[in-house]
């Protein structure tokens, strides 16, 4: 058995679900829960073709309630443990993810997003922004990175599962069907090569010794029965949050220095966005690009000097505006007018956005 799953770095063509179960490998993922649903079946299917050669395991629960629950409970048990799922799972974890979120449990989640409502189509969406970066009964308090490409898909699983272990916040990895189905050249890696220290994961329960004799005792609560008493946790979390927001956020940005109006997306979205930007320029349009990596926290610091300089933000996105309700949240009482171009549930080309462009600035 080869100790490593990727010895060095290797130029490989995957699907995007194959890219993310390898990624999980490299990250030291122990145990995947999981139950199927399109598009992101390929996920257990490559994990548990691949995990009995490194001694990882896999379990299919009876539906994605379970799987989440389950997913808690590895970590709980001081396993790297993940799930997957799109749509109507999403739905069904957002109870399980609510929970990680009360007790602070260090849970990835990767979402390959398909259309909706409910069933709806099996094919691709960003129509599940609004229930992963928000869901739940609480306040959001998570951490959702939104990848372009297989290359992404790649570095961000690798880095979701440091960062909820470090920070303690479930965190999320969103995809789409896109980028699930789609096949693309990318670099795998071991972490060690590029300098990524992998985060070790710790028991949260049964650890050694007496609790209160030997070590403090542990205590994961997700009820309360007082309101002072969960407002004063609470308070304690979005303190923690907002202290751990600007290390977390990330963006990628260009032509800003003197753009008029710039085009502001996420996903795959971005990539036709990132070339029809490029496109417009050599024209000599004034527009930018901006991209926020993670839409929770978002790049709140970025958007606002970006909203504070440019007349208008362009938002495009595949679903009726889920990614400019959080823009206008983070964007509020600067000078900026948000235009659209929304498809909901359906693809959108670099010809979509430049058409759209043109038709704005005359």
């Amino acid at each position: 058995m080869p100790d490593k799953p990727i010895e060095g770095e290797k130029r490989v063509f995957m699907t995007g679900n194959e890219v993310v179960a390898w990624a999980a490998l490299a990250a030291g993922a122990e145990i995947m829960y999981g139950y199927p649903i399109t598009p992101q079946n390929e996920i257990m299917h490559y994990w548990t073709r691949l995990a009995p050669r490194y001694g990882r395991e896999f379990l299919q629960t009876e539906d994605e309630l379970s799987a989440g629950f389950t997913t808690c409970g590895g970590v709980l048990a001081g396993r790297k443990a993940f799930t997957a799922t799109a749509g109507p799972g999403n739905t069904l974890m957002q109870e399980p993810m609510s929970m990680a979120e009360a007790m602070r449990l260090p849970t990835v989640v990767v979402i390959q997003q398909r259309g909706g409502p409910s069933t709806a189509t099996v094919i691709y969406s960003q129509q599940e922004v609004t229930m992963t970066t928000l869901g739940g009964n609480g306040e959001g308090l998570r951490i959702v990175y939104s990848t372009a490409n297989h290359q992404e898909l790649f570095d961000y699983t690798i880095k979701a599962f440091n960062t909820a272990w470090k920070y303690r916040f479930p965190t999320f990895i969103l995809g789409d069907g896109y980028q699930a189905k789609m096949r693309e050249s990318l670099t795998i890696y071991d972490p060690d090569i590029r300098g990524i220290e992998l985060v070790q994961a710790e028991p949260f329960l049964g650890k050694p010794g007496v609790p209160g004799v030997d070590r403090p005792p542990t205590q994961l609560r997700n009820t309360y029965n007082v309101e002072e008493e969960l407002y004063e946790v609470l308070e304690g979390y979005f303190k923690d949050y907002e202290k751990i927001a600007p290390e977390v956020a990330e963006h990628e940005a260009f032509g800003l220095e003197d753009a008029e109006l710039v085009v502001v997306s996420h996903g795959v979205v971005s990539r036709a966005c990132k070339a029809a930007v490029k496109e417009l320029r050599e024209e000599g349009v004034r527009v930018g690009y901006f991209r926020p990596i993670t839409l929770r926290p978002l790049p709140v610091k970025a958007l606002r000097e970006t909203a504070e300089k440019v007349g208008k933000f362009l938002v495009v996105e595949s679903a009726q505006g889920q990614l400019a309700r959080l823009l206008k949240e983070a964007a509020f009482g600067c000078p900026v007018e948000m235009l659209e171009l929304f498809k909901p549930g359906v693809g959108i080309t670099a010809e979509d956005v430049v058409s759209r462009v043109k038709e704005i600035t005359g």
